[in-house]
């Protein structure tokens, strides 16, 4: 097929506090190589304005979902997420994305993958990336999907209608075990970590280990070069030890950095994606956040002493504002193991059509 000359049907939607390209598979190359290189040249990269594509000039609006019927009777469809690179010719589908996971059931019933509910609809979504399942449920009066409504996420100006996350087995999403090193706390480079896979591989660790307050805002962040430099030998060491070989091009782990809170929240976090800040935070990042800080022993434990007994819903304050996940975990077995995990999002449909690669 000559994508140069026909396009190919593409749909922008804002998912979370990221915004990406879905695609049936159907209308991609089934080659990996033809497909990877048709996507970078939508989006414009390598070219840290993408000025001659549709990205945004910032990791978060560089994400494609590629969405196709699911072969699997238990689930509705397939969701591949690939992380492309601004000025660097990279895809990656070493990771999952929560924030775009919210606009795949939306955008599996507006293509007709599944059918609407009177009212309601759940999605049945298998991540291929980590091979788990996630339920996404949101509003369809009348059968149609509806993205208006009354939520508002930090990070994403107004409101919307909620999309319901709610993940089943994501431990071990990229390195096989909640625990990758089988510890609850490492040392790396001299520093005190914990290392936790619940639908992303994050490095938790205090701010202060870093000489930071962890409340520093993501443009003091981004402009530390010598801190970014710093971020990125830290985790390539952590991942080692987290058996994931070496990262150098890899977008994980993510490292996420811990403090008191100080916005009415009950963890304050600063995370690198993997070594730029984040001006938010991802939402299975914080997922996994809660979940190691929650195992006694944990880097990050002595922060939830002030916590609700039985609290499942933690507030989790990053530089623009606030984002709740409800994490319960077991820790009185050996390995801990999740008993549930899940999240409020937004989305919204930014555009449906034909997009045409340079």
């Amino acid at each position: 097929m000559h994508y140069d000359d026909t396009g190919v049907r593409c749909t922008m939607l804002r998912g979370g506090t990221s915004r990406g390209l879905f695609f049936e598979a159907c209308d991609l190359p089934a080659d990996p190589a033809a497909r990877d290189d048709l996507l970078l040249r939508l989006m414009g990269t390598p070219d840290p304005r993408q000025i001659d594509g549709l990205g945004g000039s910032t990791p978060l609006t560089s994400k494609v979902a590629v969405v196709s019927p699911s072969d699997d009777p238990e689930v509705d469809v397939d969701y591949l997420f690939l992380q492309l690179g601004v000025d660097q010719p990279t895809v990656s589908d070493k990771q999952n994305c929560g924030n775009v996971l919210a606009g795949v059931g939306p955008f599996a019933v507006e293509r007709g993958l599944v059918p609407a509910g009177d009212g309601e609809t759940s999605v049945r979504i298998r991540m291929v990336n980590s091979d788990s399942v996630a339920v996404a449920t949101f509003p369809t009066p009348g059968g149609r999907v509806e993205y208006r409504g009354d939520v508002a996420i930090a990070g994403v100006p107004g409101t919307a209608a909620p999309v319901v996350l709610g993940f089943t087995d994501t431990e071990g999403s990229t390195t096989g075990a909640l625990l990758p090193t089988g510890h609850v706390r490492d040392t790396v480079e001299g520093i005190e970590v914990t290392c936790v896979d619940n639908g992303m591989p994050v490095v938790l660790v205090l701010a202060g280990s870093f000489g930071l307050t962890g409340h520093e805002s993501h443009e003091e962040l981004a402009a530390d070069a010598a801190l970014l430099e710093r971020v990125d030998a830290f985790r390539r060491k952590a991942a080692e030890l987290m058996g994931m070989g070496d990262v150098a091009t890899a977008s994980v782990p993510k490292t996420v950095l811990l403090s008191e809170p100080r916005d009415g929240g009950q963890v304050c976090t600063r995370s690198f994606i993997p070594v730029q800040p984040h001006s938010s935070i991802g939402v299975l990042g914080a997922v996994s956040v809660v979940t190691g800080m929650l195992l006694p022993g944990a880097v990050g434990h002595e922060l939830t002493a002030g916590w609700p007994a039985g609290t499942s819903r933690v507030d989790v304050e990053h530089p623009t504002g606030h984002l709740v996940v409800d994490v319960v975990v077991d820790g009185s077995v050996t390995p801990p193991r999740v008993v549930r995990s899940g999240v409020v999002r937004t989305a919204r449909k930014l555009f449906d059509g034909t997009a045409f690669p340079r």
